[in-house]
């Protein structure tokens, strides 16, 4: 293939995408020197050395063998030899080799970092037009919209991209975890990604890690990255899958044991001889949906799989490098988990996990008996598969043979049966292998290479808002209205394999292994095993070239925001904490029970407005339980006596000059990385979160946006708190690390009660509440 440089006309002018293509293989887009971390990244080398020389530091200090997480964790400390490391304790300062924003998380990220007033990202990064695309009529058609909808977003996002030095895939590349996959993971890679999916990246080695956009600026501003030393659980992995189960299974399972909060604050690693057995995407599968256990992140260590993965996408290089450093890629031997979790893939069942919570196991033999006892629906109203947690050529491939068996007995998807490509690359080796084809004759609909339903870009007719119904999906989340914005679909998470099984039979209560399916002709037929290729014999067909690559020099580009837009708006910093207690607040809401992100600052049709903080923040607590009256978006305003939507409510207080706080349950802000779930409460006048325990992400990002993160230090005290108390928080003069906070309940009778809580706040974290934001803080630091 020749040199070339390559345009891509795009409504809004032409962009330069490509530089060189790369020499002797055909992933497309640029060439590929010998140590570079990318083919699009030529002037940054594979970081090996630095990392080996970090970590011997390391492994003199703790004299002990070294999980594998430690190893790529530790070497990237930005201080290896004063560094305080504690598992579950010590505060590390780190040194990410790349941030990855997707395009609903890149907006703030960016504007954001336009605030700070520096000149150019620091470290390699990327955005990623996924999230906007909303599946509607098919791919192509979807696509064509979303562009049209969103011209001024993907404008603003493409020139501040190649203002700042950002790398920009434009819409249509793919979901952002499969384009890191395919193009910028690598073993002992430590990025970070504003997408609580991002630890798909794990499934070649890389410790990637989900964060807010605030977290993201830190790291292109070359400011060293604050991470809470993760605790590591191991989970050892013996035998091989075989028949129907598949990479998916190992992640429902794992969610079962751990529950959704399992993981919080440590790192999953898996290990052991049935690590081998497992394909490298099936790898990525497994880690994506650890976000959905709190996991920091999940990894797994360097092996054949990876080196033959890297091969077929053009990165052979990077797999001969790895080699060379394997000692670093691997565990130590007798390194010590924090704790193990042990399967044997050979006798593990194919899993349905659901409804309305990702760590709902049930083996499939169960699922129809357990729905049934529920009263669940069993008719499966659609059927979904694909996106960033299972849109592999091997997914598809294997989903390909079972519905080749069953068109060759003439019977096709009882149900809607939607497709949803993970990249470009994917969906156009698909297209010329035929497996697209097959999955359409099936009954299929390919819809563009973007998230979708899978994050709630589902317009959605087949059933009313309140009907119940039940959907099964090869995604990773399914909490409340996730999909579909309706409260009363059940969702079911399953491998792609199981989804199309199920498809056929139209019915929760089949099981393809025991179970018959009726043929055209009358008779009976059993479903053989799946099958498919890890890897396109042909090698992958890259598609169209979607990237853009910023130019060398991008000061003078000009990055315009309307002042009447709808869809972006400048940010306004914080104010400042006065140094006084915060006295007499109102309680905005007490949520009863689950309260995601999700719930905070919903998705679906709100995802437009993610550049602008006002707009959005109208969604700000809509679908979460009002303890009060157990009714959603409905809180009695105290200043009035009247019932109201919560964010007019909190708009009411915040233009009364009132003080509020929110008040929640159990793991609160799991799910999404979504920052907006803490700048929406900041920007609507809160101060303070209190609740029984935070999820990771989420807890970060209120602390960078100047909200205190507070947990009840005896967890029955959320029962004391009623809705119409005022709330104070007193002797914040003197708050400090590990100290306790004081707080009082004045309640309406009159009478005070006094409770504790804890924060988990460390000295740079209570700077960023004294100066409004940690964003500030940044500023007050570069004057």
């Amino acid at each position: 293939m020749s040199n070339s440089l390559r345009l891509l006309a795009y409504k809004g002018g032409p962009c330069v995408v490509g530089i060189n293509i790369t020499r002797g293989f055909h992933t497309g887009h640029a060439t590929c020197a010998v140590a570079a971390m990318s083919k699009f990244d030529q002037g940054k080398s594979l970081p090996y050395d630095k990392l080996q020389k970090n970590i011997a530091f390391i492994k003199k200090r703790l004299n002990r063998p070294l999980t594998l997480s430690e190893k790529v964790l530790y070497s990237h400390l930005d201080d290896p030899q004063g560094q305080e490391i504690t598992r579950g304790v010590s505060y590390l300062r780190l040194r990410p080799d790349r941030v990855a924003m997707q395009d609903a998380t890149a907006q703030m990220a960016m504007l954001q970092f336009i605030s700070s007033g520096l000149p150019k990202v620091a470290v390699p990064s990327t955005i990623h037009c996924d999230h906007l695309i909303e599946a509607q009529i098919g791919g192509a058609k979807d696509l064509e919209r979303a562009k049209n909808l969103n011209e001024e977003v993907y404008n603003f996002l493409r020139s501040a991209g190649a203002k700042y030095g950002v790398g920009f895939w434009h819409p249509g590349s793919g979901i952002i975890h499969q384009i890191i996959l395919e193009n910028y993971a690598f073993p002992g890679l430590l990025m970070i990604g504003t997408d609580s999916h991002t630890p798909n990246g794990g499934g070649l080695g890389g410790l990637c890690i989900g964060v807010g956009g605030a977290d993201a600026v830190d790291v292109m501003a070359d400011i060293p990255w604050e991470l809470k030393c993760p605790k590591v659980i191991g989970v050892k992995l013996t035998g091989a899958l075989k028949g129907w189960t598949s990479p998916k299974d190992v992640i429902l399972k794992v969610a079962g044991i751990l529950t959704v909060k399992g993981g919080t604050g440590a790192i999953i690693e898996y290990f052991g001889p049935g690590v081998d057995n497992i394909s490298c995407t099936g790898m990525g599968t497994i880690c994506n949906m650890g976000a959905e256990i709190g996991a920091t992140t999940s990894v797994f260590p360097f092996n054949k799989r990876m080196a033959s993965y890297l091969e077929a996408t053009g990165r052979g290089d990077i797999a001969k490098q790895a080699e060379k450093h394997k000692s670093l890629l691997t565990p130590d031997e007798g390194a010590p988990y924090d704790q193990v979790v042990e399967i044997d893939l050979s006798t593990l069942e194919p899993h349905v996990n659901g409804p309305f919570t990702p760590d709902l196991a049930h083996p499939i033999s169960k699922l129809g008996e357990n729905a049934k006892k529920a009263g669940w629906p069993l008719d499966i109203k659609v059927s979904l598969i694909g996106s960033c947690t299972n849109s592999s050529y091997e997914d598809m491939a294997r989903c390909a043979s079972i519905a080749k068996e069953a068109l060759k007995h003439g019977v096709k998807s009882a149900t809607p049966f939607n497709v949803t490509p993970g990249s470009e690359q994917v969906r156009a080796t698909i297209e010329r292998d035929g497996i697209a084809e097959t999955l359409r004759q099936f009954g299929g609909t390919v819809l563009a290479n973007a998230c979708g339903p899978c994050i709630g870009q589902w317009d959605r007719k087949d059933v009313k808002k309140g009907e119940k119904n039940t959907i099964v999906n090869s995604y990773n989340r399914n909490f409340t209205g996730r999909n579909d914005a309706n409260p009363a679909t059940h969702a079911f998470v399953t491998s792609p394999e199981l989804v199309t099984a199920l498809a056929i039979k139209g019915s929760l209560d089949f099981d393809p292994r025991r179970d018959t399916v009726k043929g055209a002709d009358g008779k009976e037929f059993k479903l053989s095993d799946p099958f498919g290729d890890e890897l396109p014999s042909r090698g992958f067909d890259p598609g169209v070239d979607t990237y853009q690559a910023p130019p060398p020099e991008g000061s003078k580009i000009n990055v315009q925001v309307d002042s009447k837009s709808n869809r972006l708006q400048l940010l306004s910093p914080f104010d400042k904490w006065d140094g006084k207690d915060l006295e007499d607040m109102l309680i905005l809401i007490k949520v009863k029970g689950k309260c995601t992100t999700d719930h905070i600052s919903a998705a679906g049709p709100w995802l437009k407005y993610r550049g602008h903080l006002d707009n959005i923040s109208n969604n700000l607590f809509l679908t979460a339980t009002n303890e009060e009256n157990g009714e959603l978006n409905k809180v009695k305003n105290r200043l009035s006596g009247e019932w109201g939507a919560v964010p007019d409510v909190a708009r009411a207080y915040k233009a009364a000059g009132k003080k509020w706080v929110a008040v929640g349950d159990e793991n609160y802000g799991e799910g999404s990385s979504r920052e907006h779930a803490a700048l929406e409460p900041r920007h609507l006048g809160g101060r303070a979160i209190i609740v029984k325990s935070f999820a990771r992400i989420h807890e970060t990002n209120l602390k960078k946006q100047g909200l205190l993160p507070l947990t009840f230090s005896s967890p029955s005290d959320y029962d004391k708190i009623k809705p119409d108390d005022k709330i104070s928080l007193v002797g914040l003069k003197n708050l400090a690390p590990g100290k306790q906070v004081e707080c009082t309940l004045k309640h309406s009778d009159g009478k005070t009660e006094k409770i504790m809580l804890n924060h988990s706040m460390n000295e740079q974290q209570l700077e960023w509440f004294k100066a409004g934001s940690a964003l500030n803080r940044m500023k007050e630091l570069a004057k």
